[in-house]
């Protein structure tokens, strides 16, 4: 169901209003909009990223904080721009009533000359949850109607997407983070005993989707089950570099110990194959569920400038036509089917992670060309299990019998009736492929395919 979002103007007392009902008592609402820890997992539209550098809520108190737009806009400010603001918070009524007057303000924390807009939230409960009111007074009708051409509307209802999205994951359990080399936070769950395993989610994924999984392997395996960056409760730093990625995944594996077996599906599977091999004997053992390689004519390759399409989509403030893109050219979805998935509130999250296709773009490389593997991209002794379902596309197939020829101590398994979607589908049937894998009762898988 679409979420809605009820805007009010009166040009008369220069005041905008923009409301919606969210799903969540007021008492967490609240905390979500004055704890610091929350609000920079939310606060600000959709591909902008929250720094908190002072937050005392209380009457007199002051909030300094910054926006950073993680990708160009489309409108002035740039990628890693940093736009900087003060407020002094008038009333503080938990949970109930927050006043304070924003300003945009210099490096310095100095405010800038006109531009205080005083601002009340109100949460009140309601039937379905809490009714969250924001109501900012200009003060002239000039500067309301210069606020609303800069696309305050849209950021306010962003914010209120990403804060229902961010409050939703809390019901998952509160996650713990590790500090990636370039400081991008990365928040992961931890549940299980026994060897470290971590999950590395597909493109336009985040923890959520793998939560099954992760249940089923804590039988086995103590599970780290993560937000790639830019996703879910995990931070972003620009510029993108795959490098980054798997510097994400050592952070988890020191944070595991020093060594951990890996978990990827689609292109996750490639990313685990990168950190396996620059990460080396930090890597326990990977498994992989159908990488998505695109090594003949079995289907059509992904177009040269794809990452370059992406980026540009984004840049321009065009999520949807970015996620549309991603689900033609990299899954291959025929464009009537598309439609039906645009009228699923699924559709939502894969806007909301639209900026993180063109990392797994990146992630791909020349992959998904049509042209073989090359011989030399990986150099990985750690054991591996390739696996495939048995109703999924003939590429993943032999994307999952090229690989194996190449990597020296790989197995192949077909999970019996699956397809593409295991991770989602039958997370039951991948953790026992990936037990009996670890427990040596697929040791004799034989890779006589190869030779074939």
């Amino acid at each position: 169901m679409k979420r809605k979002t009820t805007i009010h103007k009166n040009r008369e007392r220069r005041e905008l209003i923009v409301e919606r009902t969210v799903a969540m008592p007021a008492q967490l609402a609240w905390e979500g909009w004055t704890d610091p820890n929350h609000i920079t997992k939310w606060w600000g539209p959709k591909g902008w990223t929250t720094t908190v550098y002072e937050m005392d809520v209380r009457q007199g108190g002051v909030w300094r904080y910054s926006l950073k737009a993680d990708h160009n806009s489309g409108g002035e400010s740039k990628c890693g721009e940093e736009t900087y603001c003060r407020a002094i918070y008038e009333e503080v009524e938990a949970p109930h009533k927050l006043v304070y007057i924003d300003s945009f303000a210099d490096s310095d924390w100095n405010i800038v000359q006109d531009s205080e807009m005083f601002t009340t939230v109100h949460f009140v409960e309601a039937a379905l949850g809490t009714r969250i009111s924001i109501m900012t007074r200009f003060a002239t009708s000039e500067q309301l109607d210069s606020a609303e051409a800069m696309g305050m509307i849209e950021g306010y209802t962003d914010a209120y997407d990403r804060l229902e999205d961010y409050l939703e994951s809390l019901k998952e359990g509160t996650m713990d983070t590790v500090i990636s080399k370039d400081g991008t936070q990365i928040a992961y769950k931890k549940q299980g005993s026994g060897p470290a395993l971590i999950i590395v989610s597909s493109a336009a994924a985040d923890h959520l989707e793998a939560s099954q999984l992760a249940e089923h392997l804590t039988a086995q395996f103590t599970v780290y089950n993560y937000d790639r960056r830019g996703r879910g409760q995990s931070s972003d730093t620009a510029p993108y570099d795959v490098k980054r990625e798997v510097e994400d995944i050592e952070a988890l594996i020191e944070a595991a110990g020093g060594k951990a077996c890996l978990f990827g599906s689609s292109s996750g599977a490639v990313l685990a194959l990168e950190a396996a091999n620059l990460l080396g004997d930090q890597i326990a053992k990977l498994y992989l569920y159908e990488p998505p390689f695109i090594i003949n004519d079995s289907r059509k390759p992904v177009p040269v400038d794809y990452v370059q399409h992406l980026n540009s989509l984004i840049d321009d403030g065009k999520r949807s036509e970015a996620a549309e893109y991603f689900a033609s050219e990299a899954l291959g979805i025929p464009a009537e089917f598309i439609e039906y998935m645009k009228a699923d509130p699924s559709w939502n999250k894969m806007e909301t992670l639209a900026h993180t296709l063109a990392y797994d773009g990146l992630i791909m490389g020349t992959t998904q060309s049509g042209k073989p593997l090359p011989d030399s991209r990986w150099i990985i002794q750690a054991p591996t299990l390739i696996m495939t379902g048995e109703n999924s596309e003939p590429l993943f197939h032999d994307a999952a019998h090229a690989l194996v020829k190449l990597l020296p101590n790989a197995e192949f398994h077909t999970l019996s009736g699956q397809d593409h979607s295991a991770v989602v589908m039958a997370p039951d049937v991948l953790a026992k492929a990936v037990a009996d894998f670890e427990s040596g009762k697929l040791a004799y898988l034989s890779r006589s395919f190869a030779d074939s």
